[in-house]
């Protein structure tokens, strides 16, 4: 089975290369890890992040941790380009990598550069020869707002290998009782249910949301529509709505933004109707449609939202909800949400809308525009939701920290 796991990790880089040859982010992933030079550190922390979104979710951990041993350094590691590219230069750690290629030689010589005390993933990433080199050396490895399903290749039959993997962890900390149970059905035992972090990051961060004066000149008393990490099935949609709701503004904040994506944006939305934000240079009062074009905007702008959609659950499944549920916004989204619990449990509570048209969607907004008992009721749930899930930040930190103190 390891054969297969590294013919399967070399295969997957073959292909990465091939994309990169047409593809931005491919040659963004092949490049950012060629000669990667590395700083040798004689004590470390090591965060690993697959993408922006682990980041954010385990951001208030490594937060914490940076105000508690200020004596370490700090290494993070992404997977993504679009978390090393956008958060390489976060001063909240010493140093910022793209994970070497999970070979055994890579994962020897990235542990023997950066001598971590101990090393946190977050939710994902199940990386034999990473763990396998941790647990060799000894070294404490934890997985924070951990998540599992029946249907992850942990539970098959022919999952042997990754079982194995997850043996090399010290410690889990989950987000619900099924994940713990899954795991305990395999012997593993050390977990805890922690919840999970991204409460406490989309929680602190509705508390103190960075104000930004052009939106603020956007809004200009009009009730907002923001559709935050949208893809073009999301967007055809929304682009209906802008005309049945003259009195409303909309912000629009794709997932993509190269000038192809934001050109097809603009172009189905009503004529005259729309400004980019990075041209935002006279009032805009005569403007309905506001369209996000750039990257890491969207967890401040639902402070000025009144009703959120959020993109991707027309393809592989919806993106953050928390963070629109943080500020009190009902959140809508398409039908692909099932691997989502915060999702199914907005649903449950009446404060999350799964849509599968255009139909659906001017339904679920024109109840929640014209009727305030619906609304308020949905608003009031979805911030409840979140600040009764806050904690896990705290739980992790109170079992871990003791592992920290006794290497000093």
């Amino acid at each position: 089975m390891l054969l297969l796991y590294n013919t399967g990790v070399r295969l997957y880089f073959i292909t990465i290369y091939l994309a990169s040859f047409f593809n931005k982010k491919a040659k963004l992933w092949i490049s950012g890890r060629k000669n990667q030079p590395l700083i040798r550190f004689s004590e470390s922390i090591w965060f690993h992040f697959a993408s922006l979104g682990e980041f954010e979710q385990g951001r208030p951990v490594l937060e914490r941790f940076r105000v508690l041993y200020p004596d370490y350094k700090i290494v993070i590691t992404f997977f993504s380009p679009s978390g090393y590219e956008i958060r390489k230069n976060t001063p909240l750690a010493d140093a910022v990598y793209y994970l070497p290629l999970d070979t055994a030689r890579n994962a020897r010589d990235f542990i023997d550069t950066i001598q971590p005390t101990m090393a946190v993933f977050t939710k994902y990433e199940y990386w034999y020869h990473f763990f396998n080199e941790l647990h060799r050396q000894d070294l404490p490895l934890y997985i924070i707002s951990g998540i599992f399903r029946p249907k992850q290749v942990f539970f098959k039959w022919y999952g042997s290998l990754h079982r194995k993997i997850l043996s090399f962890v010290s410690w889990f900390f989950v987000q619900d009782d099924r994940s713990k149970i899954l795991l305990q059905q395999l012997g593993i035992n050390n977990a805890t249910i922690s919840g999970d972090t991204r409460f406490d990051r989309v929680w602190a961060n509705a508390q103190r949301p960075k104000a930004i004066p052009a939106i603020d000149e956007f809004k200009n008393r009009h009730k907002i529509f923001i559709a935050g990490s949208t893809w073009p099935p999301d967007e055809k949609l929304i682009a209906t709505l802008v005309s049945q709701y003259p009195d409303w503004k909309f912000i629009i904040a794709p997932h993509e933004i190269s000038e192809e994506k934001i050109a097809r944006l603009i172009s189905i939305l009503p004529e005259n109707s729309t400004i980019r934000y990075s041209q935002i240079l006279h009032p805009t009062s005569h403007i309905s449609c506001l369209i996000i074009d750039n990257i890491g905007m969207l967890s401040s702008l639902y402070q000025y939202a009144d009703i959120a959609y959020i993109g991707g659950g027309f393809g592989a499944g919806i993106h953050n909800t928390l963070e629109a549920a943080a500020f009190g916004l009902p959140v809508i989204f398409g039908p692909e949400y099932s691997k989502f619990k915060e999702a199914n449990d907005l649903l449950a509570l009446q404060a999350g809308f799964s849509i599968a048209d255009e139909t659906g969607l001017k339904t679920v907004t024109n109840n929640l525009v014209n009727n305030q008992t619906f609304y308020g009721s949905a608003s009031e749930k979805a911030k409840a939701y979140v600040k009764a899930h806050t904690g896990a930040t705290d739980t992790i930190i109170e079992h871990i920290k003791d592992g920290v103190s006794k290497k000093k």
